[in-house]
């Protein structure tokens, strides 16, 4: 295997931040998400919201995954205030293209957000995750993260999606 590394993502990472979540959505929410919806995430609307995450820095973090010259995955964390202040460890999203899974990226990913998140003083995290998505609910468990009972629907403006909510520690190892 080729050199795999995390680093924080840059304005020149967001085309590629597009592409593969565009990419792996279609794979993993055919059937889950409206083509409308999907078919969003290639808009230029899309494409700013990345670069304004990409440059909102702390408390907010994107990081790429990188294998060799390859960008294969993506995560985007944040930590705020929430309802009664308090606060909030969230992953918004972390993706790793299909064909570069099970090579560890995904975990590298998450353990490095959970770092920059214990860094903003929170020690458990959160994550939705849509309840169709086995895979990704498969790899929260296997990181420790757990569902806690919270479920909410989201309306994607062409229909709606069940996501689960799945929390867990942010001091991850990689093994």
């Amino acid at each position: 295997m080729a050199l795999a590394s995390v680093r924080p993502a840059v304005d020149a990472d967001v085309d590629e931040i597009v592409r593969i979540q565009a990419g792996t959505w279609r794979v993993a929410y055919a059937g889950i998400l409206p083509d409308a919806a999907l078919d969003r995430l290639t808009s230029d609307d899309a494409r700013r919201a990345w670069q304004d995450a990409v440059a909102a820095g702390d408390p907010f973090h994107v990081f790429v995954a990188l294998e060799g010259d390859w960008t294969v995955g993506f995560c985007a964390a944040a930590h705020y205030a929430g309802q009664d202040g308090l606060a909030i460890a969230e992953i918004s999203a972390l993706l790793v293209e299909p064909r570069w899974g099970r090579r560890g990226h995904g975990g590298r990913l998450l353990a490095v957000a959970g770092a920059a998140l214990r860094r903003s003083g929170s020690e458990r995290g959160r994550v939705w995750v849509p309840e169709a998505d086995t895979a990704s609910r498969a790899f929260y468990t296997r990181a420790g993260w757990a569902a806690d009972g919270a479920v909410r629907t989201l309306d994607t403006g062409d229909g709606t999606v069940r996501e689960v909510r799945h929390t867990g520690p942010l001091d991850l190892e990689l093994t």
